[in-house]
């Protein structure tokens, strides 16, 4: 990944993070985009203390139009190209049934999950289409292959991240444009800890525990492997894979009903 330029949404901690770290280590000049900026700033210092690579940090809402624009007008600014685009900022919402779903919650959902993505190829095409070359990863979820109780807006959501990702590789596979879902399963960020304290607020390690031991692999996942299969799809390494979605969650999508 030597001197290959890559954003990355949602950057400050988990699966952003996490990739940012081994696409750090392999070179990358990076771009970190998330909208928390204390926490931005701290993944910076991090990432800068632990490799030598170029690091440029933009504070952004990815479902605001003006500020993706910003941040991928920034990323050309600086270093005068996008190699590759990691689409990873988004949020879970809330548990809840389907026809109590709070409106303004499942709104948020979709802007962030869903525009926000969309955003980020709309404006990042442009720039790798110039450039004859540009791998791109959204991040889908499991549940964007199967359903998930309680999380309407985040299935839909994250079904339609997959199913942009398909547009995106017919439209733009001619330019030598590749684009990617990862489909992550209960892979153990902040973000899922705070699903299971939503699941049991008084012991969420239970809760934790009793997910894990439904996986085929009976443990959660590490951010790293998620890191190192973005890497890899964002890498010149990848040739030909494109249009894709593909689950990094233990095997357990492949799962019928409850059996173990």
């Amino acid at each position: 990944m030597e001197d290959q330029v890559i954003i990355i949404t949602g950057a400050a901690m988990g699966l952003g993070y996490a990739a940012a770290e081994v696409l750090a280590s392999k070179g990358a000049k990076l771009a970190l985009v998330d909208y928390n900026e204390e926490a931005l700033k701290e993944a910076e210092e991090k990432l800068s203390s632990a490799y030598q690579t170029e690091i440029l940090t933009v504070k952004a809402d990815v479902s605001n139009e003006n500020d993706v624009k910003n941040y991928v007008d920034a990323t050309v600014e600086k270093f005068g190209k996008i190699d590759g685009l990691y689409n990873n900022a988004g949020i879970e919402g809330k548990q809840a049934g389907m026809t109590e779903y709070d409106l303004e919650v499942f709104k948020k959902v979709i802007d962030i999950n869903l525009m926000g993505v969309y955003y980020g190829l709309r404006y990042v095409i442009p720039v790798m289409q110039k450039q004859k070359f540009g791998r791109i990863v959204n991040v889908a979820s499991v549940g964007g292959i199967r359903g998930v109780l309680n999380q309407t807006p985040y299935v839909a959501s994250k079904h339609a991240v997959s199913g942009m990702t398909k547009n995106a590789a017919l439209e733009f596979g001619k330019d030598g444009i590749l684009t990617n879902a990862i489909a992550p399963g209960a892979i153990l960020t902040p973000m899922v800890a705070e699903a299971f304290k939503q699941v049991n607020p008084d012991d969420p390690k239970a809760a934790e525990a009793q997910y894990a031991s439904r996986n085929p692999t009976r443990a959660l996942g590490d951010p790293k492997d998620v890191g190192n299969l973005v890497t890899f799809l964002l890498s010149k390494e990848n040739g030909y894979v494109s249009g894709q979605t593909i689950a990094i969650d233990g095997g357990e999508s492949n799962m019928y009903g409850n059996a173990e």
